[in-house]
């Protein structure tokens, strides 16, 4: 009879794991990393919290089993994390973060603290006190527009203002353009930092209603930091391809800042101002599909 499962804590497991090319197969009971040449590598896939798989990675039916038994989160991302895919089972067999991230969403007061972390975050300074969230965003979206005014002086680029038609890609400018594909890389990356840590990417407290609303409120710490500055120094060269440039430059940016590995504590931190703390499960709750002599209680895995 073989021994009973124990996951390892996520707290003790390595925090992301990228494949980029590759055949992941399980062989031999443990879980492989195949080259072209035939070279394997082993993946302890029980001691990582998410494996992302970029793109020119296959992975078999059973390595995919071997994952969600051990709780291992599986992303389908583009090169550096710049899209999202697909994801296998974020937050584990858990849902107290789930349900911490709602009862913040759902509480006035936890929101709107929530909501002044995420701007003292993006600003460096706390927001001004009594304000309320409609105020908030009005205060945000002046400060970003004197940004975009400062960056188009600062590359010598003619801006006029934010313009984005999703139905309508080539009525935007260059810079706009360049701007748009940075901004959908950095929501990549963050959507996949969202998704391992647990946490749901509709569920927002700046933005609300859109499927990806929390993702929008993360990403919006970093945004003017990192991806909007490179779409304007990329528009000022006039590439052919404008698009694919900024793209490849948000992967080599997010890959050499580590900026994935930033997300996720952030997080935690936000959703930590909101003063409510993370639920307990009920008593009438039902058991985690491994059972633990003595359970292990932590986030983001069965037990």
């Amino acid at each position: 009879m073989l021994p009973r499962l124990k996951p390892i804590p996520v707290k003790e497991r390595v925090s992301v794991v990228h494949v980029e090319k590759g055949r992941i197969d399980l062989l031999d009971g443990s879980v492989v990393v195949i080259d072209k040449n035939g070279v394997r590598t082993h993946l302890p896939i029980g001691s990582i919290a998410c494996l992302m798989l970029e793109t020119g990675t296959r992975i078999s039916h059973r390595a995919v089993m071997a994952a969600a038994r051990v709780g291992t989160l599986l992303l389908w991302i583009g090169d550096g994390g710049v899209r999202v895919y697909a994801a296998g089972q974020p937050g584990g067999a858990r849902s107290d973060r789930l349900l911490h991230q709602a009862a913040l969403a759902l509480d006035e007061s936890a929101r709107l603290r929530v909501a002044r972390k995420m701007l003292e975050m993006r600003w460096g300074e706390p927001p001004p006190q009594r304000r309320s969230l409609v105020q908030l965003r009005g205060l945000e979206g002046a400060r970003v527009r004197r940004i975009y005014e400062q960056l188009a002086r600062k590359y010598r680029i003619s801006w006029d203002r934010r313009r984005y038609d999703p139905k309508n890609w080539s009525a935007s400018n260059l810079v706009n353009r360049c701007v748009s594909s940075a901004t959908a890389s950095l929501y990549g990356v963050t959507e996949a930092a969202v998704l391992a840590a647990g946490y749901a990417p509709a569920i927002g407290f700046i933005h609300t209603g859109k499927p990806l609303s929390f993702v929008y409120d993360v990403a919006d710490i970093y945004k003017f930091d990192t991806v909007v500055p490179l779409a304007f120094s990329i528009a000022a060269k006039e590439p052919s391809a404008p698009e694919s440039a900024v793209r490849v430059a948000c992967r080599d940016m997010f890959r050499e800042t580590r900026l994935l590995l930033r997300i996720i504590p952030d997080i935690e931190t936000i959703l930590a101002a909101g003063g409510i703390p993370v639920p307990q499960a009920p008593d009438d709750s039902q058991p985690p599909a491994f059972e633990e002599d003595t359970g292990i209680g932590d986030p983001g895995h069965r037990g």
